[in-house]
């Protein structure tokens, strides 16, 4: 199974992204910490980045959703898209002035060991602006921060990140389409 990361700052448009992958026949993973949030907001707590089980939650449901199996019928054969992996998670934990739980190096570390993922991560260009939601408390200003960690970390632990810049959701989609195609036909693609 070939697992693509789709990553880059809240409010980039990863997420549109990525369900346009879906209903381009994709089998497409969602976003954990985003419905992390909403599970914790709805049982009252505001603001869940603030608990300490918050990044190891995330964790859980990465690694969860890791061992889905894509529907039947879905085109490519073989190859997932991931909206963020564990590593979008250690970045967040930097954004955030933590140090990584042992529950998240661990994964961090058998991610990498497995190579779970392709060295390849399509890496989501910010449009200029951002939207808030309940999840999303982030100005621009901040989400361009996030965004220069998120890239530092990924890099850091050998990733290669392929911009996706900013443009029209069909222009993005088909253009991590046309590369992945492009390298899932090909045995050059490396996992890490």
């Amino acid at each position: 199974m070939r697992r693509y990361i789709v990553s880059g700052t809240p409010g980039a448009g990863k997420t549109v992204l990525v369900e346009e992958l879906r209903a381009r026949g994709y089998a497409v993973v969602a976003e954990a910490a985003t419905d992390v949030i909403a599970e914790l907001q709805a049982r009252g707590v505001d603001e869940p980045w603030r608990d300490p089980g918050f990044l190891d939650a995330i964790v859980a449901v990465q690694r969860e959703r890791q061992c889905q199996a894509p529907a039947a019928g879905v085109q490519p054969v073989g190859v997932q898209i991931f909206d963020r992996s564990p590593i979008c998670t250690l970045a967040l934990a930097h954004y955030g002035g933590q140090s990584a739980t042992d529950t998240l190096a661990a994964e961090v570390e058998r991610i990498l060991r497995e190579r779970v993922y392709e060295r390849q991560v399509f890496f989501v260009r910010p449009l200029g602006f951002i939207t808030p939601t309940a999840a999303r408390r982030i100005t621009l200003a901040e989400s361009v921060e996030f965004e220069r960690i998120h890239e530092e970390v990924y890099r850091a632990h050998g990733f290669e990140l392929v911009d996706v810049p900013p443009g029209e959701v069909a222009e993005r989609a088909a253009m991590v389409e046309r590369l992945v195609r492009s390298w899932s036909g090909k045995s050059g693609a490396a996992r890490i």
